[in-house]
């Protein structure tokens, strides 16, 4: 995939517009707020274009925003201290990430990077700030991101240290179907095999082998585009004590 020099946060708002009408009804967080309160995060939002490739956040740079995901799909990482990289998890429509980091005004330390072409949105963190101090629901909607944020992350551990091909890419998958993180994904996630191969560490014939099995047992149906999930509870546990009866190692 194609790699750009990092993009300044100047740089980033030069580019940037304002949100429409549209994009302003599928941010999930304001319709928590007071009239008064959407209309101040309305006009500072700023929504823009992210390149293949390009860098949203990079680790050590100081936070300026706090972003969201319109359309497309990004890649949360890091490198390990021997300069290995390290995939904590892919961000899919309707997720809105970073919030622990603007809330303690501290450098990044992750990296986030757009896997296509992908639609971005932002508040200022003197904005974050301002209604983190008196917005009761946007407080409320912190909150849960947080929790549910914390439960990811814990996850992504334990895929970490499977072993088992079929299993990862069904529990990675799983978790980019977080009705909570990511309200925009719905039943159909518009991804490739090439895609989920980089936030799963495989390569795509791999995934396209495990894809198979998972739609062999019914629980994703693989269409054209994308990838639709048929029993998310199913797909959340796969790989456990008991695998389906139907699956077949190949």
């Amino acid at each position: 995939m194609t790699r750009q020099s990092p993009s300044s946060a100047s740089a980033l708002l030069a580019r940037s517009r304002a949100p429409t009408a549209d994009e302003l009804a599928g941010v999930p967080w304001i319709a928590a707020l007071t009239r008064a309160e959407a209309d101040v995060a309305s006009a500072d939002m700023r929504v823009l274009e992210a390149d293949v490739g390009e860098y949203l956040c990079r680790v050590g740079r100081p936070v300026t925003f706090w972003f969201g995901l319109i359309d497309g799909l990004l890649k949360m990482s890091n490198e390990s201290e021997h300069g290995m990289p390290i995939t904590f998890t892919g961000l899919p429509p309707g997720g809105w990430f970073g919030e622990g980091t603007v809330l303690k005004h501290e450098p990044y330390r992750y990296n986030i990077q757009a896997l296509r072409k992908s639609l971005v949105a932002g508040i200022s963190v003197r904005t974050f700030d301002w209604l983190a101090e008196r917005s009761i629901g946007f407080n409320r909607f912190i909150m849960r991101q947080l929790n549910e944020r914390l439960s990811q992350f814990i996850a992504a551990r334990e895929i970490d240290r499977l072993s088992d091909p079929d299993v990862r890419v069904a529990r990675s998958l799983a978790s980019l179907f977080h009705p909570v993180l990511y309200p925009g994904v719905g039943e159909l996630l518009r991804i490739t095999q090439q895609e989920l191969g980089y936030l799963v560490g495989l390569s795509r014939q791999r995934v396209n082998l495990a894809l198979h099995t998972l739609q062999a047992v019914q629980l994703i149906r693989i269409e054209y585009g994308g990838l639709r999930v048929l029993d998310l509870d199913a797909l959340r546990r796969f790989g456990g004590a008991a695998r389906p009866l139907r699956h077949v190692r190949r």
